[in-house]
């Protein structure tokens, strides 16, 4: 690429509006009063951004991250807590595991959990497992997951009721767009109406916005451009379909 398409630094994040929503409810469930629950939601549709938004939680906060996978087990999900916790080597049985999690989460309270794909959990039956984590140990957790866990969360009213807080990822709109433009490859001029083209065409997904402004990078450099409009960028765009072209429809008009 050209000095035209030079990008971010590595494990640096944009700041878009879900990553704000996220920190601000991480700083809730850090902040609320002891008489209120301390789990929130964060959830949404794939591609919106939100394991980007809780992993710079969990650097800006320090938090302790966990990332559900499809084959584990709750020994698999102890033990995944107790990495991260410090202990390499576990021992004993689950509910051997689970009090050593709750005495080493209870010896920072105001450290935040977030656990990834939580979703999993609960179609696991799983899920009691953190509100038996939160209720002896204090400790804030985040749940975030997709589209339908808060509904699938209703099926487990002791969780449920310990929710203190619901938020919605949301699509990426302009803004975003233009943020994460500028964030990933700064000295690129692509205007706003390519830019919200884009995101339409994305269906706002920051993920896949993401991906078609590396494939726009790619086109301005190989065409020797610095800046991309509707009229100039031929290149893809990357919807989750089969892939397009802008044959620029103002040309072919």
């Amino acid at each position: 690429m050209n000095g035209n398409t030079q990008t971010s630094r590595p494990g640096s994040v944009a700041p878009l509006k879900n990553v704000a929503s996220c920190l601000a409810l991480i700083d809730t469930l850090i902040h609320r009063p002891s008489h209120l629950p301390n789990i929130g939601v964060f959830s949404g549709f794939s591609g919106y951004g939100k394991t980007m938004a809780a992993q710079y939680c969990w650097n800006r906060k320090g938090a302790i991250f966990v990332e559900v996978f499809d084959f584990w087990t709750r020994k698999k999900f102890c033990q995944a807590l107790l990495a991260e916790l410090g202990v390499v080597r576990t021992r004993g049985t689950i509910g051997d595991m689970m009090d050593e999690i709750i005495s080493r989460l209870g010896d920072d309270p105001a450290r935040p959990v977030i656990i990834d794909e939580a979703d999993k959990l609960v179609d696991k039956g799983m899920i009691e497992l953190v509100r038996d984590i939160n209720k002896a140990a204090q400790v804030p957790v985040l749940l975030v997951g997709e589209e339908l866990l808060p509904q699938k969360l209703e099926q487990y009213e002791r969780v449920h009721n310990r929710v203190l807080e619901w938020v919605l990822a949301q699509p990426c709109d302009l803004d975003d767009a233009r943020t994460l433009a500028s964030f990933l490859y700064p000295k690129l001029n692509i205007g706003d109406e390519l830019l919200d083209l884009i995101r339409h065409q994305t269906g706002g997904k920051a993920r896949k916005i993401a991906t078609t402004l590396n494939s726009a990078a790619a086109f301005a450099a190989n065409h020797g451009l610095g800046e991309l409009t509707v009229a100039n960028y031929r290149g893809r765009v990357f919807t989750g379909e089969t892939p397009k072209r802008f044959a620029s429809a103002r040309r072919a008009a």
